[in-house]
């Protein structure tokens, strides 16, 4: 399953150097499915299902504290053992996200899908 942030969030920013995905956002900054991924044209995401341009800004999906953009979420898979942005949090804020279950196979194909070769 993907992760989320929660509101506990202090926004220190230690989570987003970390992910590979560039799946990390500050809080009130928009978002692009092109952000840190080799995704061009018209993308869908593996998780939501919401079609968009790849270089479409997006709007914040927090304005309170740091978020994670679920689409491109793979809790590190391909990359990590584990999620990077829940080892280094301070506050263990970084956590799996019910609303979005997600197997391996699921989230090694999301990854492959946000780093085409």
């Amino acid at each position: 399953m993907a992760i989320k942030i929660t509101e506990e969030c202090i926004n220190c920013g230690a989570c987003e150097p970390e992910c590979p995905n560039n799946a990390i956002y500050e809080n009130g900054a928009e978002w692009r499915y092109s952000d840190g991924t080799t995704i061009k044209g018209n993308y869908t995401g593996k998780s939501t299902g919401t079609a968009a341009d790849a270089d479409a800004a997006n709007p914040a999906v927090s304005a309170d504290f740091y978020y994670i953009v679920t689409d491109k979420c793979t809790e590190c898979v391909g990359f990590h053992e584990e999620p990077q942005c829940a080892a280094v949090c301070p506050v263990d804020c970084c956590v799996p996200d019910e609303a979005h279950v997600e197997t391996k196979e699921q989230l090694t194909a999301k990854k492959d899908s946000l780093h085409a070769a």
